[in-house]
């Protein structure tokens, strides 16, 4: 409710008795600073400070616009702009005072009191919002902009709440959600937290401030949404907040005294959405499966790296992508600060790039497909779908052993209105890094003319690098993680990550066709429109044939080796 003459000084506030100094920042100096001319800045502080004495102006913005975005280390350095800045800073130092937060506070009164709602700043709201939505924000915007009343009307124009990137964004959710998990058992393990209740065995204190400190980094926002520039769709951002999350529910284990080998299995609301979901974990690895949402894999943590093997991304339509459709790949600069307006594509083509996914791209995904199903077809998401099982809800249990869980997945569905059950299983036991994956379909018909096509997702590997690539029995390298591959007959297919020091392997009990193929996502970064290779999809497939007594079965086993990786560690640690 404030006007911007009213921003020129801070606030109290105050939460149930509890005081808070709030400075607000000023949008107009976000777009001088670096961008206009230093002698515009001083104008505009010149007049602020003739017309308000004594007032506090607040600059506050990203350092990437001093070097990092495009265009912007040749305009600060290069061509002069912050010494020529910093002398004008100096030459009026007579009446313009630098000063930290600290000694405004002790030199000047607050300007008054204010409470303010949640919100976030102008294109952050404007980003929150679902793509169409954001595209008729964006609209309505440049049509009003020619409208006289508009800045006055603007201040009451707001887009979307910042909690709705969750929405937007399931993989915001999911890192979300595991960070949650991860910050209540750290409190459930904390003495300081527990008071006099604590246990008379506390956990080591440096165990728990490692944890602590990796949790903290696994909360840095910058992973969690998307708006002018990569974020979300930086596979490398995802990957360091799942590793931060990761190293923190180690050492979290370590601190609970678990240091032989364990294993458990977990039923509950992880990912908030008010369906259970089934956590199974040892002492090498974790994985999260949602019965309710098709009976998927959406997570999958191996410890010793640390990665999330299932932080994927589904591809789904956002506001840009008009403007990349629309623009037949040509090149639209901009002036150097509005950079959120540029058009430039970092790749050829990108507009013929642009694909959206129909379902998640997890794991033990289950299609029936047509048997004259081709590569290109399941790559662009045109085999024809017979079964309702790849977003249906399945049933589940679990079996308990000392030595081995088991979680049961089952659904009745139907393909191409043929009624059949469908059951799987995921198995892991103590000190293992592999996976036990069984299917097994009853109720079949004698002629039963479907191909049965789990489909598997790997993130977090590099998709085209030396040391990263496919290969199977008697073939050492089929080529890179992005690309796509038609085997005829394989009874294992592999992904290497030499870098990480990771090798997945797929043995597939009974031989089959495999698809691979990557998943490729076209963003929108401060250097321009690019391609992001996000994943790379696995897809067996089999002609289902029913025994006598109506059933098929296959065993699946995900082994995930990390010797490399271990011992890479292991080097590092020695020196």
């Amino acid at each position: 409710g404030l006007r911007d003459e009213q921003l020129y000084g801070y606030y109290v506030t105050e939460d149930a008795g509890r005081m808070l100094k709030v400075f607000p920042g000023s949008e107009r100096l976000r777009y001088l600073i670096p961008f206009a001319d230093p002698g515009e800045t001083i104008q505009h502080a010149r007049g602020i400070a003739e017309q308000h004495p004594d007032a506090v102006l607040v600059f506050a913005d990203d350092g990437e616009k001093f070097g990092a975005w495009p265009g912007t280390a040749k305009h600060v350095y290069q061509d002069g702009w912050l010494r020529r800045f910093f002398d004008a800073l100096l030459s009026n130092s007579d009446w313009l005072e630098l000063a930290t937060f600290a000694q405004a506070v002790a030199d000047t009164p607050p300007a008054g009191k204010i409470y303010l709602p949640d919100s976030s700043y102008r294109e952050m709201t404007e980003w929150a919002l679902p793509a169409a939505r954001q595209q008729e924000y964006s609209a309505l915007a440049h049509e009003m902009e020619q409208n006289p009343r508009w800045q006055q009307l603007r201040p009451y124009v707001r887009g979307g709440f910042w909690r709705n990137f969750k929405v937007k964004y399931p993989e915001t959710d999911e890192m979300y959600c595991r960070m949650l998990e991860v910050s209540r058992r750290l409190e459930q393990l904390d003495p300081s937290e527990l008071g006099s209740n604590g246990s008379a065995s506390q956990p080591d204190s440096d165990t728990l401030a490692t944890a602590r400190q990796e949790l903290y980094r696994g909360q840095c926002n910058c992973g969690y949404w998307h708006g002018a520039f990569g974020g979300l769709y930086l596979p490398h951002l995802r990957n360091a907040v799942f590793a931060h999350l990761i190293a923190a529910d180690n050492a979290l284990e370590q601190a609970a005294g678990r240091t032989a080998p364990w294993i458990e299995a977990q039923a509950g609301d992880f990912n908030l959405d008010a369906r259970q979901e089934v956590r199974l974990a040892n002492d090498k690895l974790v994985a999260y499966a949602a019965p309710a949402r098709g009976g998927i894999l959406y997570e999958l943590d191996v410890r010793a790296v640390p990665l999330n093997v299932l932080a994927t991304l589904t591809r789904r339509p956002e506001a840009y992508h008009q403007k990349i459709l629309n623009s037949g790949g040509r090149d639209e600069q901009s002036g150097l600060g509005e950079i959120q307006d540029r058009l430039v594509f970092k790749q050829p083509g990108l507009e013929q790039k642009v694909a959206y996914d129909p379902y998640p791209r997890k794991s033990l995904v289950d299609h029936f497909w047509s048997p004259g199903v081709t590569l290109a077809d399941a790559a662009a998401c045109r085999a024809e779908e017979h079964g309702d099982f790849v977003q249906g809800v399945y049933e589940s249990r679990i079996r308990r052993n000392p030595d081995r869980i088991q979680i049961f997945m089952t659904r009745a569905g139907q393909v191409a209105g043929i009624p059949i059950r469908l059951t799987k299983a995921v198995a892991l036991a103590p000190d293992s890094t592999s996976l036990e994956l069984c299917y097994v379909i009853e109720d079949l018909p004698a002629e039963f003319p479907f191909l049965f096509a789990p489909e598997l997702g790997f993130a977090g590997l590099a998709g085209n690098a030396p040391d990263r690539f496919f290969y199977t029995t008697g073939q050492q390298n089929l080529g890179p993680l992005d690309a796509a591959l038609d085997l005829p007959n394989a009874d294992l297919i592999g992904l290497v990550d030499g870098w990480l020091g990771l090798d997945i392997a797929l043995h597939l009990s009974r031989p089959a066709a495999v698809f691979t193929f990557p998943i490729q996502a076209v963003s929108q970064s401060e250097g321009g429109f690019e391609l992001v290779h996000q994943s790379s999809t696995v897809i067996p497939h089999w002609p289902v044939q029913a025994d006598a007594e109506g059933r098929w079965s296959v065993e699946l086993t995900l082994a995930l080796d990390t010797s490399a990786a271990e011992a890479k560690h292991k080097a590092a640690a020695l020196a």
